[in-house]
Parts: C-alpha cells; sequence; structure tokens
C-alpha cells in the first residue's frame, strides 16, 4: 500500500498564481503539490516517457484516421496514419529524447500497431459520426478558466453529445474507476458551458486492453466539477502564495522525474530549475543525463 503522508515545507520562494486549469493539472496537484510546482507552476521540462510519447502517437494516428472520409475508415487506413504518425514522430523531442536502439525503436513500432489494431476489435469508426476531433476549449468560472482538449467529440443515433477518450495505459481497477472518469466528467463540464448541452455519455476507451467504461453524466456530477476545481484551484492559490508545496509519497513518486529535487526525499526544490533543465539540454543533446 502507497504511503500517503505529507511532508511539510517551508519555503520563502511565492510563485504566480495560474488563472486557468486543466484536468491534468488538477490532477497532477491533488496526486502531489510539489510535483505540481515543479511542472505545472515552474513548467520546467522532463525526460520524455516511452509510455507517454507512445500515447501521444496512437492519438495522432487516431485523429488522422478520422480525418477520412467514414467509409475510408479501414484496418488498412489507420496502418498507413500510423506510419505517418511515426514520421512525424521521428523528429519530435518526445521521441528523440527516448534514445530508442534499433531493437529498442522496433519494439516502440509494434507497441504503437498492437494498440492501434486492438482499437478496431472496440469499434467501427465508419459508424461514428466525429464532429469534433482533439478539441479545445475553455470556460470562465469566476476568475478562473477551465480548458481542456476532448479527444474526440460525436453524435449517437439520437443527435446527442458523446465525448470519447482515448486511453493507451491499463484500464483502472474498480476503486479507481470514478477517479479515472474525473477528467471526461470535467469534459462533460466544458461542453455544457460552451454548447449549452450537456453529453448524454462520457467513454474511455482502452486500447491496451480492449475495454470501454462509459458513464452518464448527470447535474450533479457536473456541478461537483466546479465545486471540486474552485477548491483545487483555491488550495494552489495558497500554495503559490506562501510558497508551501507539500510533497505527497505514493507509488507514482517511483515514475516522477523530479524525485532528486523533492524535500521527501532528502532534495533541495529550489535546485531543480536550473538542474532539471541542464539535464534536459543533455539528453536533447545525446549526452548521459
Amino acid at each position: 500500500m502507497a504511503d500517503m503522508t505529507e511532508t511539510a515545507v517551508a519555503s520563502p520562494r511565492t510563485f504566480p498564481v495560474p488563472t486557468s486549469l486543466s484536468p491534468s493539472r488538477v490532477s497532477s496537484f491533488t496526486t502531489c503539490p510539489m510535483q505540481f510546482r515543479f511542472s505545472s507552476i515552474e513548467k520546467l521540462p522532463e525526460a520524455p516517457g516511452i509510455a507517454t510519447t507512445k500515447g501521444s502517437l496512437v492519438h495522432r494516428a487516431l485523429e488522422l484516421l478520422f480525418v477520412r472520409p467514414a467509409p475510408d475508415r479501414t484496418p488498412e487506413a489507420l496502418a498507413t496514419d500510423l506510419a505517418t504518425a511515426l514520421e512525424e514522430y521521428r523528429s519530435h523531442p518526445d521521441y528523440i529524447g527516448l534514445q530508442l536502439d534499433e531493437a529498442g525503436a522496433a519494439t516502440f513500432e509494434r507497441e504503437c500497431i498492437r494498440l492501434t489494431e486492438k482499437y478496431f476489435a472496440m469499434e467501427d469508426p465508419r459508424t461514428v459520426r466525429d464532429i469534433g476531433l482533439e478539441l479545445w476549449m475553455e470556460a470562465e468560472v469566476g476568475a478562473l478558466t477551465l480548458r481542456g482538449i476532448i479527444d474526440r467529440l460525436e453524435l449517437d443515433a439520437d443527435g446527442e453529445l458523446v465525448v470519447t477518450d482515448y486511453k493507451t495505459g491499463r484500464a483502472p481497477s474498480g476503486n479507481f474507476e470514478q477517479k479515472s472518469l474525473a477528467g471526461v466528467h470535467f469534459y462533460s463540464f466544458l461542453c455544457e458551458a460552451v454548447f449549452g448541452k450537456r453529453p448524454a455519455k462520457i467513454r474511455l476507451m482502452y486500447l491496451s486492453s480492449g475495454e470501454t467504461i462509459e458513464t452518464v453524466p448527470s447535474q450533479q456530477s457536473v456541478k461537483f466539477i466546479t465545486t471540486r476545481t474552485a477548491a483545487v484551484w483555491s488550495a494552489v492559490e495558497r500554495a503559490c502564495t506562501t510558497g508551501d508545496f507539500r510533497p505527497r509519497q505514493s507509488k507514482l513518486c517511483d515514475y516522477c522525474s523530479f524525485q532528486q529535487w523533492c524535500p521527501a526525499y532528502g532534495g533541495d526544490p529550489d535546485l531543480a530549475a536550473t538542474e532539471a533543465t541542464a539535464a534536459y539540454e543533455r539528453l536533447m543533446a545525446g549526452s548521459a543525463p
């Protein structure tokens, strides 16, 4: 079981208060305020990870597929679109920074192919009535701007809105399913704010396992998003003005790019701005990190 204890950090530094929040930022702050400081407040560069880069690339391939006319959305077309996405990413910092050798690159490509092949076992894209791809949306809630990018917005058989979010990681267990749906509930709120219409359904498509999780947003779930986001923003504002971002230890610490500067591990967070940037620049230059 993860150690969820919090370690108080006294710091005289203060930071500008952000004026916008996204689902990923809300999740980042509630998971670990110190990691949020590094990534979202100081915006320090992070070494790319295989899982994240693979997810971005597969999202791009699916975006290209849905640009095609519905009758042309075939497995062969997606194979072509994946090849296009792979070619695009070969010069992208997120791919270059992986520093894959020939065998690693081949494994990476095979995993991307497997994910796109799994997609066709989950739905027939020729039947999808998409009306928005990688759709940027934002809405004002008081002085705060809530924003996010919807992977796919579509219409169902009754002409109602459906929000679909692709996931390339593992599907969550039952205990964490609602937490995973929090992001798409956020998008449900954005749809209602922008279009004046609540989606009839929000879905997560887990390409790795072929599972789909669906839920029907309600007035209560949409209201909860604004209430929760306001509470998170208030905590973010307090942390920025006091400089007190508290590391929250969990199993996720093993995957954190900033662990060496975290006070919970004996690090100095004020050194991260210089050292993390230098480490990233060395990585991009092909040197050892």
